[in-house]
């Protein structure tokens, strides 16, 4: 489309503005998309706490963002390259009359706010059949506020955070801000609470496969809004990113597949759907700058690494119990340290320069540059993380009591049974 007019231009903001309410829409139906995968794979007893965490975080994350989260993510900048002015429901979208709000921004607030949410749902499963809900709540909104909305202004906000405008790194949707953050939150949380009772390979199996697969499906569908919304604009970039978000899960679903075939003998629905997810976490970052060949590489590899990379707990020594870092941290690694070896990137995002990334350019400034990003989002996020978690469990306590998992969390925590089969 060629624009002549300021009607046209109009038009077009409208259009985009639209795209982005959508793809708003998609990424949240993706909390309860989590809600429903980890479901699935927890014990029958333990269900109702598994969804209540995701459903939590929709609460707990999406007033904060309302009342302070949009600001310090992408408000002007209170620390210059590090965090943003938490003033935007008072004044910066809605107008000083609250009687003249921005279109256009206004949908970008709602469609970075599932971000949030999701990410903080994410850590979640982690911790799956042992955490206490109102612990969870309250390590929700403290480390929403002190470790996301801080490292979302250092990568989304292209223009001001150090991440994004001076090293220069490109994550497209959130692998180091969403993965890779939420990967290492799920790593320090596994430390504080501990291991399950009897913890060992293969001590549970998931209660409700088709549960499982339903939440990865409304995952994939809602991981459209995801990548192809980051563009905020209906254009080749977002159909860039539809294209290699269909192409790297896809693949990555054939490369665990074929892993847990040579491993354990037979290829399972439930790796299916984890390969399918790992394959999302690799792509999300580099999904608007990679071909679609190199995306389905990526998703080979992402599908195969992560399928191996899920037995770490075992050998490590720490319950990770929904695989939070298999798939997610090291996903999101993969996937950020692609774009350097393998992205159609230009130094400092200028195509009048050279190729900055080692397969385009025969440079390693592209992977130096994403690794430092990933690296200091990881480090950053657990060490917070083990922090605040390490405070909840001193004082008011995370970790429910050994008798209490044994006899269900649902039943303990919530009063409630997943599955009530008897007549009242």
């Amino acid at each position: 489309m060629v624009l002549h007019t300021a009607a046209d231009y109009a038009t077009t903001g409208t259009v985009n503005s639209l795209w982005l309410l959508v793809a708003a829409a998609l990424v949240l139906l993706m909390t309860p998309g989590v809600a429903f995968f980890y479901g699935g794979m927890v014990r029958a007893k333990s269900v109702v706490s598994m969804m209540m965490m995701s459903f939590g975080a929709m609460a707990i994350v999406g007033v904060l963002w309302v009342v302070y989260g949009y600001g310090l993510s992408f408000g002007q900048p209170l620390i210059p390259h590090v965090l943003g002015t938490p003033d935007w429901f008072l004044s910066s979208l809605m107008g000083k009359d609250g009687m003249t709000p921005d279109l256009g921004g206004l949908a970008f607030a709602g469609f970075q706010a599932t971000f949030a949410i999701i990410t903080v749902a994410l850590i979640s499963g982690a911790i799956a059949d042992r955490a206490k809900f109102g612990a969870w709540m309250v390590f929700a909104g403290v480390w929403v506020t002190v470790v996301y909305f801080p490292v979302a202004f250092w990568v989304f906000n292209l223009s001001q955070g150090w991440i994004a405008s001076i090293l220069h790194v490109n994550d497209f949707a959130g692998g180091t801000a969403v993965h890779i953050n939420a990967g290492a939150a799920g790593l320090a949380l596994a430390l504080v609470l501990g291991k399950r009772v009897g913890f060992q390979k293969g001590m549970s199996k998931p209660h409700n496969v088709p549960l499982t697969l339903l939440g990865a499906a409304l995952l994939w569908f809602g991981w459209f809004g995801f990548n192809a919304g980051s563009e905020a604009a209906v254009d080749g970039v977002a159909a860039i990113a539809w294209i290699n978000t269909l192409a790297a899960p896809a693949a990555a679903t054939i490369g665990w597949l074929i892993v847990e075939k040579i491993k354990d003998g037979k290829p399972t629905s439930i790796g299916a759907a984890s390969g399918a997810v790992a394959g999302l976490v690799a792509i999300t970052p580099a999904c608007n700058i990679l071909t679609p060949g190199f995306a389905i590489l990526l998703g080979l590899v992402a599908g195969a690494v992560c399928a191996i990379a899920i037995d770490l707990k075992f050998k490590l020594g720490f319950d990770d119990s929904l695989d939070v870092v298999g798939i997610h941290l090291i996903g999101g690694l993969i996937g950020t340290l692609w774009i350097g070896v393998f992205g159609f990137t230009h130094v400092d995002g200028d195509p009048t320069k050279p190729f900055s990334s080692l397969w385009y350019g025969g440079s390693l400034l592209q992977l130096g540059a994403q690794a430092l990003g990933a690296f200091s989002v990881m480090i950053y996020s657990f060490v917070l993380a083990l922090a605040i978690g390490w405070v909840i469990q001193k004082t008011m306590g995370f970790r429910i009591k050994n008798e209490d998992e044994l006899a269900g969390v649902d039943t303990v925590v919530h009063g409630e049974e997943g599955y009530s089969l008897e007549p009242v």
